[in-house]
């Protein structure tokens, strides 16, 4: 299933929206969070490309979202209130449901990117620490790209069934720290590409921070998978320990900085960095940037670090997470 059919979006009346959530496309039992925003994004552009059309304001360029409750794969409602339409931006109020629970509430902020004017100027901005250099993308599939290599399959394939729809190539020469990580990716069906749409996707898809923590070294590295098959990788983390761990999404924000093309683009770099885990809880800042080098957009997430089993767990009355 290609990205464009796993966030297909059927209108039902001018502010209501349904979707099927995909069983591909889940962390154990729940759609993935960014698979899910990925999702509430295409609606919001179906409603502008419909509903508010005379605004010409196809582009997301704001999103927040709260994750309320776990999602389940299957039929899903999405309701958007048109909270205010302006000429340079327009503001949604956006909501998910499925049967009587309300699921996820957030906020999305559209304009034109193509048409946008005003003050413009260079920073001095750049990634530190800095990532080795850009690939030479035609030596990626091949394995012969000398400053990155590919990670077959991440850890936990049969749990994380979302992150296998990725293609990921990790610094040969390891990471920076534990806590800040760097990726180029595309994804691993040949026909889909990423547009602006699947950025909510994108910044929600990289290995887990906290794990390598635990275990005592990066299990996400290439060198980690070298020579070793999933059982045999699986064997070593049972031994430091380590039991298994769901991080949902309790809300996540995403600034867009520029229009992908249409056609939508191969490949994306991800920096991902967490700069305080404590109790449970940790932030994300999640930074992409396209083969140029230019900022795509930027996210900041709030996650709990929990239990695997509360994922898989039976709901409660009170529906709580």
């Amino acid at each position: 299933m290609s990205f464009a059919e796993a966030t297909s979006i059927k209108q039902i009346d001018p502010h209501t929206y349904e979707i099927d959530f995909s069983s591909s496309w889940v962390i154990g039992t729940v759609p993935h969070g960014g698979y899910v925003t990925a999702c509430l994004m295409t609606a919001v552009r179906k409603h502008f490309d419909t509903t508010l059309r005379k605004q010409d304001q196809p582009h997301t360029i704001t999103l927040h979202l709260d994750f309320l409750r776990r999602t389940e794969t299957g039929p899903a409602t999405i309701r958007i209130q048109d909270v205010k339409l302006g000429r340079q931006t327009s503001v949604v109020h956006i909501a998910l449901s499925q049967g009587s629970r309300e699921e996820v509430l957030g906020y999305i902020t559209n304009s034109n990117m193509r048409t946008e004017t005003g003050a413009s100027f260079p920073t001095t901005w750049e990634l530190h620490p800095q990532p080795p250099p850009v690939p030479d993308f035609s030596l990626l599939e091949a394995g012969k790209e000398p400053h990155w290599e590919e990670r077959k399959e991440w850890p936990f394939p049969d749990f994380r069934k979302a992150s296998s729809k990725l293609r990921a190539w990790f610094p040969r020469k390891g990471q920076a720290s534990r806590s800040c990580l760097n990726i180029w990716y595309c994804f691993r069906d040949p026909q889909s590409r990423f547009t602006n749409e699947s950025l909510g996707y994108c910044c929600d898809a990289f290995p887990q921070i906290l794990e390598p923590y635990i275990v005592g070294q990066d299990i996400y590295s290439p060198e980690f998978e070298r020579g070793r098959s999933w059982p045999e990788q699986k064997r070593v983390i049972d031994e430091s320990g380590f039991q298994p761990m769901w991080y949902p999404t309790v809300l996540l924000n995403l600034d867009i900085k520029k229009a992908l093309p249409d056609e939508g683009v191969q490949w994306l770099f991800s920096r991902v960095e967490a700069k305080k885990i404590k109790n449970g809880r940790y932030d994300l800042e999640v930074l992409l940037l396209d083969e140029g080098g230019d900022l795509v957009a930027a996210s900041h997430h709030v996650v709990f670090a929990v239990s695997a089993d509360r994922n898989t767990a039976a709901r409660r009355k009170d529906t709580k997470l």
